[in-house]
């Protein structure tokens, strides 16, 4: 009897990590450059004092589609975008360097390039892009950043930085709690030349908005499911019970 209370109890829990997962999914499929996270569910051993005679579902994330979105056009000087490989370098809450594709970016109060998100974005030169006060930007395909002063004439260009991209081996990056993605050791990876990046275009989210709310239509009926066995051990054990004091 114990033996389906605790299937059903770890069935019903595991689905709902599973659709916390799909949830998030489905919540961001309108922010910039957004990467699906995978779920998936596998059984394990439950070890123990004891021989491991029982097994439950076990729900996981075991990595992060990271598939490119559609390249949307917005017009905008500070909106850019990667196309194919590659991620943008910002520096984490932490204090570490993330990656993300998301170039929503924008001046904050201390005149550094930041994302939509308040994160500063990372230069080529290991630290944080500060801009001047400038009349027009430019961000160039290899993301060199030129700007024309404020007050000054077109004759007065100035490169003022560059973007650091990175481009690491597929499978090397994680995405933390953060929503930016990680490397496991966290060493700054090296810049990449071969990264194009687009200016005046955002990148999608690119999670799939059908799959992720049929996945969690499935996983509804999955967790009634569970909790139907949950009563029909508990009525079992009810009418045990009841066998039992009739004797």
């Amino acid at each position: 009897m114990d033996k389906v209370l605790y299937l059903a109890m770890s069935g019903a829990t595991e689905n709902m990590r599973s659709q916390h997962a799909h949830s998030n999914n489905l919540a961001n499929v309108n922010t910039t450059g957004f990467k699906t996270d995978l779920a998936q569910a596998r059984a394990m051993p439950v070890y123990g004092d004891g021989l491991p005679s029982r097994v439950y579902a076990m729900s996981e994330r075991p990595a992060t589609d990271i598939s490119s979105g559609v390249l949307t056009p917005t017009g905008r000087d500070l909106d850019v975008a990667i196309e194919g490989d590659g991620w943008f370098s910002v520096i984490g809450a932490d204090g570490q360097e993330a990656y993300t594709r998301s170039g929503e970016f924008t001046v904050n109060a201390q005149n550094q390039l930041v994302t939509a998100g308040g994160a500063p974005v990372m230069g080529n030169g290991g630290i944080p892009i500060t801009l001047p006060a400038f009349e027009k930007l430019d961000i160039g395909g290899d993301g060199t950043i030129t700007v024309q002063p404020l007050g000054e004439g077109p004759e007065a260009l100035a490169i003022v930085d560059r973007i650091k991209v990175v481009n690491p081996e597929p499978g090397t990056l994680f995405k933390g709690l953060d929503s930016f993605m990680h490397t496991g050791n966290a060493v700054p990876l090296p810049p990449a030349n071969d990264v194009k990046v687009v200016s005046g275009f955002l990148e999608t989210s690119n999670v799939n908005s059908v799959g992720e709310l049929t996945s969690i239509i499935s996983l509804s009926r999955q967790y009634e499911m569970q909790v139907k066995m949950m009563k029909t051990a508990e009525e079992n054990s009810t009418a045990a019970a009841r066998i039992l004091q009739m004797q």
